[in-house]
């Protein structure tokens, strides 16, 4: 790509393109860890183990994969994997 004749802030637009894509594919990855986590809260609500079990399975490996792309905090993830696995521990009783 050829140098913008705009001078020095040339780096400042193309950082500014890289935060739009990082924003939109960590916008995507929260989405799919939401989905995730309400899947298996409205099991649980249906006491329907099978599928929290399921559904817990595919959350953790959602917030697992976010936490690894620093869309969110690790210890986020491990409160909130907790807290579902709580969860459905009550409704296996």
């Amino acid at each position: 790509m050829a140098k913008l004749k705009t001078g020095r802030h040339t780096s400042a637009l193309k950082e500014a393109r890289k935060a739009e894509k990082r924003s939109e594919r960590n916008a995507a990855t929260k989405s799919k860890i939401r989905t995730s986590l309400k899947r298996v809260e409205t099991a649980v609500k249906n006491n329907d183990v099978k599928a929290a079990s399921e559904h817990l399975a595919t959350a953790f490996s959602e917030w697992d994969k976010a936490a690894k792309k620093n869309v969110i905090h690790s210890k986020a993830a491990s409160n909130q994997k907790a807290r579902l696995s709580k969860l459905v521990t009550k409704i296996k009783k």
